[in-house]
């Protein structure tokens, strides 16, 4: 009974949603997925057309529903650009819980979702053993992005990917409390579950930037996902338990800001939470809301609550090229697209060169790339050619999702270009003034 009442409170929320848009087309030109495969189906107009009489279409064919929501990198394009100001992405996360609340999750998805990623601890435990033999099934193929290939055939095909961290971030650092310096801010630092498996040096710059500036960190023991993951694929219970499991460990009150390198994390916290909160009790729907107003990407916490140093031009220098790839929950979602440009460019050891479309999507999109990686790999495949077609030695960019996306699409074509997160080229800044400094 109770979710079939959940279900017709989306189900309404759904039909208000949807009667905004006004079927202009205009999501066609910037949908990077409709550029591929020229679909009416595939573009955001298509899938809201789609889902206008979705109980009725529901009861018809609710896989076949299923099957074309789910064709979405849901990277904001449509929404960053719909004059109407629909937001696609709200719609098409509420319609996927419909139909998941409606047909259920699939095995593989309940045994990773609900078996896994639900219990924090028990997915850090189980990734860490995968850490430990992973090296058994998969051989290096980059030593410069760091991606490794499959040695036997396997459900990730010709993917070149980045492995597990032998050491993951929160077996380095569990927990941390230090008091505010110099800065007088003190921040909670929401690590994530790819810079916490996969990319944990991302963390650590983060942490000796936030010591260089006198900024006070708090990190949570046994923090959980975001819960992005469970959303994207309609499982709100699993997201409102990650949601639930984080609220108890940041009280908002206890810092000024919460700050992530995730640019997806920091968009779901940010964004999502609140609006996937309206059957909370108010205090839940408070404390939610205090912490989305608080929280901040870490390039625009740079920017615009610290003052950014920046090394002494030195004429004997031979800066590296760099170009930058605006990840699409970054600039679309969020709007934070020159603060990362401003940390880049700091370090006068690189000089920025902008690629063409630098805000176009890389193709990833989450589990979208795990379904239809012919298609995720061909978005990817236009972005490799825009960094390559720069001549740049290193790509940066603010979101580690896209990192793995854009290291698979380098190593392949062979491409001697490493892969950065911006706030390790002013990490590189600051360490480099430091030694300096000692020297001096």
């Amino acid at each position: 009974m109770n979710r079939m009442i959940e279900l017709t409170r989306l189900m309404k929320e759904l039909e208000d949603s949807l009667s905004v848009c006004m079927r202009c087309g205009m999501c066609q030109g910037v949908c990077p997925l409709f550029a591929e495969t020229g679909l009416e189906s595939d573009v955001a107009r298509g899938k809201l057309a789609l889902l206008d009489g979705l109980m009725k279409k529901m009861f018809e064919n609710p896989k076949g529903v299923n099957d074309r929501l789910n064709k979405c990198l849901l990277c904001g394009s449509c929404s960053a650009n719909c004059p109407s100001g629909v937001n696609v992405i709200e719609i098409f996360l509420k319609a996927r819980a419909i139909l998941t609340g409606f047909m259920g999750l699939s095995a593989a998805k309940k045994m990773i979702l609900r078996g896994m990623l639900a219990h924090p601890e028990r997915f850090d435990h189980l990734m860490e053993w995968g850490a430990k033999f992973q090296h058994i099934f998969t051989r290096p193929v980059d030593d410069l992005t760091g991606t490794s290939c499959s040695r036997f055939v396997s459900p990730l095909g010709d993917r070149h990917f980045k492995a597990l961290s032998d050491t993951p971030f929160h077996r380095s650092i569990p927990a941390l409390d230090t008091a505010p310096g110099s800065s007088g801010i003190k921040i909670a630092f929401f690590v994530g579950c790819l810079i916490d498996k996969i990319f944990p040096h991302i963390g650590q710059a983060a942490l000796e930037v936030f010591n260089h500036h006198g900024v006070g960190v708090y990190i949570a023991r046994d923090e959980g996902c975001c819960g992005i993951p469970a959303l994207s694929s309609g499982d709100t219970a699993t997201f409102n338990k990650l949601v639930r499991h984080n609220l108890e460990r940041f009280d908002p009150e206890k810092f000024d800001y919460l700050v992530t390198a995730c640019a997806t994390c920091t968009s779901t916290i940010k964004n999502l939470w609140p609006k996937m909160a309206n059957q909370d009790s108010d205090d839940i729907r408070k404390k939610i809301a205090l912490i989305a107003e608080k929280t901040l990407d870490i390039n625009q916490f740079m920017v615009t609550q610290l003052k950014l140093e920046r090394a002494a031009d030195d004429s004997s220098r031979n800066p590296q090229i760099l170009t930058y790839h605006d990840p699409c929950h970054l600039k679309k979602s969020l709007g934070v697209s020159s603060e990362p440009r401003q940390l880049i460019q700091a370090n006068p050891d690189y000089c920025l060169k902008e690629m063409s479309e630098s805000d176009r999507c890389c193709g990833m999109g989450g589990s979208f790339n795990l379904l239809y990686y012919g298609l995720s790999s061909s978005i990817g495949k236009r972005k490799r050619d825009s960094i390559s077609a720069t001549g740049a030695s290193v790509v940066a960019t603010g979101c580690p999702a896209c990192m793995l996306q854009i290291s698979d699409m380098l190593s392949q074509a062979g491409d001697r270009i490493a892969v950065k997160h911006p706030i390790e080229i002013y990490a590189e800044m600051l360490k480099h003034h430091d030694t300096v400094s000692e020297s001096n």
